[in-house]
């Protein structure tokens, strides 16, 4: 292991090489290192043509600010395989506008994909992704005409004993950059004040394994044999650099510069001190999922109004465990740009090892977000015209448990309500419309919830759907509002009304 600077990195990084980046949202980015490799191609023109390898690809949510946002010049990216790349929306913008060729995988196979790289395997097998976007039948993966037009498969269709299976191929990666709190002098690596353990390991062995390089961003480098053997994460083995960042570019997360040991699980807070939920449409959403809850369910949560079930939960003090694909179980989930970590986390896995879980059916209920969603059920939450996202965990989780709920606003754009006396009434309604007759991307299939006797349900302020072998049925209306005018109007097809239609819960609009 040898201790260098972070533009020492940026010119061992070759052009056309294939870079594994490291964190997770706003948690773990090796932002020294991003800072150190867009410096050198602003002045230098070099490394450029990059294939980026990334999960939920680390940014601030933001176009031009922190993490992968870093490498948003134009040249410096050819292609990303990733699972997500909303958090850093430049890079999801460049996809979108067919600036970038985009590859999306589902998250869980993006860890099995980099365990199979570290094991010399050629790929991964499994179901999850069947009938949606990832489907060869479909788009293969691909969400640009660049990936289309790439002689580049990622992806086929198997059929073994009669069933079908999809298998992903593994990708070379050249060298990666990753980051943890503490180095040794030896080199081993410990995460003791990060709020998740991403694929840091696994990304690590994965390069190392194939003859790429190891470079990984710490605080602070400590005496040998000062680190215990358990607060090892990553053995120096694994480990061919090592780079000493500036305070300034290794916050424990970017929504929070200070260090919460209580997101790591170091320390508890009481969680009396979290704030309730103010009455909106965003806690009446929460409300009416929250009513579904079962006692004792071990229950995910998703990305953005998910995470409201999560505060009502709290303040209602409603007996479930909650995770986040993330790889935290137990506590209570942060919203908002802090989306991955929980406070008072009960444990927190390695990101792979939660996906097996989840693949395995572990999970009880779901909760999701739902940005489009069609007559035949199906949703979208991965690409919309110029805007790509990628599906993170969203196909795993949803192709997995029994029990999926989606959760969102009926329209789109920005609305206004009034919520008071057990009634909410539409003062200005959003513009968009979110129920169309066809979803531009199948990140969640119909056609296989069906097929696996899933329960799926679709919850919004106003209307509550659910998706039964005679259609897209409309079992809930809200109070104060009005069938034809609010609901009916503004979808691009008819659903099936229930002969049994019910007035939803008045205490959820008080």
């Amino acid at each position: 292991m040898k201790v260098i600077t972070a533009n020492q990195v940026a010119s061992l990084i070759q052009d056309n090489a294939y870079l594994g980046v490291g964190g997770f949202g706003a948690f773990g980015a090796p932002e020294e290192l991003l800072i150190a490799i867009a410096e050198a191609y602003k002045w230098k023109g070099t490394p450029s043509n990059l294939t980026i390898i990334s999960g939920i690809s680390c940014g601030d949510m933001t176009k031009d600010g922190r993490g992968l946002n870093h490498l948003r010049a134009p040249g410096l990216i050819r292609t990303m395989i990733a699972a997500h790349v909303g958090v850093p929306a430049s890079i999801g913008n460049a996809i979108g506008e067919n600036k970038i060729a985009g590859f999306m995988l589902p998250m869980g196979v993006y860890d099995n994909l980099l365990r199979a790289k570290a094991a010399n395997r050629p790929g991964f097998l499994t179901k999850v992704g069947l009938n949606t976007f990832c489907d060869p039948r479909i788009d293969g993966c691909k969400v640009n005409c660049l990936a289309k037009k790439c002689d580049a498969e990622i992806v086929r269709l198997m059929e073994i004993d009669g069933e079908e299976y999809l298998f992903y191929k593994t990708f070379p990666i050249d060298a990666c950059i990753i980051r943890g709190t503490y180095a040794d002098e030896d080199g081993n690596i410990s995460l003791k004040e990060e709020a998740l353990i991403a694929e840091q390991l696994e990304m690590a062995m994965a390069t190392r394994n194939t003859g790429g390089k190891v470079f990984v961003q710490v605080k602070e480098i400590v005496s040998s044999g000062t680190l215990p053997a358990k607060e090892v994460h990553i053995h120096h083995k694994f480990v061919d650099y090592v780079i000493v960042a500036k305070p300034e570019n290794h916050p424990q997360g970017f929504d929070n510069p200070e260090l919460r040991w209580e997101l790591t699980g170091e320390k508890r807070v009481p969680l009396e001190s979290i704030p309730e939920m103010e009455l909106s449409v965003r806690k009446v959403i929460a409300r009416r999922a929250a009513q579904d809850l079962e006692n004792g369910a071990l229950v995910n949560l998703g990305i953005g109004m998910p995470d409201g079930v999560a505060m009502i939960a709290n303040e209602e003090g409603i007996n479930v465990t909650l995770s986040i694909e993330s790889g935290t179980l137990g506590g209570v989930p942060v919203g908002g740009l802090g989306l991955g970590a929980s406070v008072n986390p009960d444990a927190i896995y390695h990101i792979a090892d939660n996906f097996d879980m989840y693949d395995g059916g572990g999970l009880d209920m779901a909760f999701l977000g739902a940005a489009q969603i069609d007559k035949h059920g199906n949703v979208n939450v991965s690409k919309f015209g110029s805007k790509c996202t990628g599906p993170g965990g969203f196909i795993d989780i949803t192709q997995s448990t029994k029990k999926v709920y989606f959760m969102g606003t009926f329209t789109a754009g920005k609305a206004e309500y009034e919520i008071k006396d057990g009634e909410i009434h539409i003062v200005k309604d959003g513009t968009g419309i979110k129920f169309v007759d066809q979803v531009e991307q199948i990140t969640f299939s119909a056609k296989y919830a069906r097929n696996n006797d899933q329960q799926v349900c679709y919850i919004t302020e106003r209307a509550v759907f659910e998706l039964t072998e005679e259609g897209f049925l409309l079992t809930e209306i809200a109070p104060g509002v009005d069938l034809q005018k609010d609901i009916l109007d503004k979808m691009e097809f008819a659903p099936v009304i229930s002969s049994n239609l019910k007035t939803m819960d008045a205490q959820i609009f008080s």
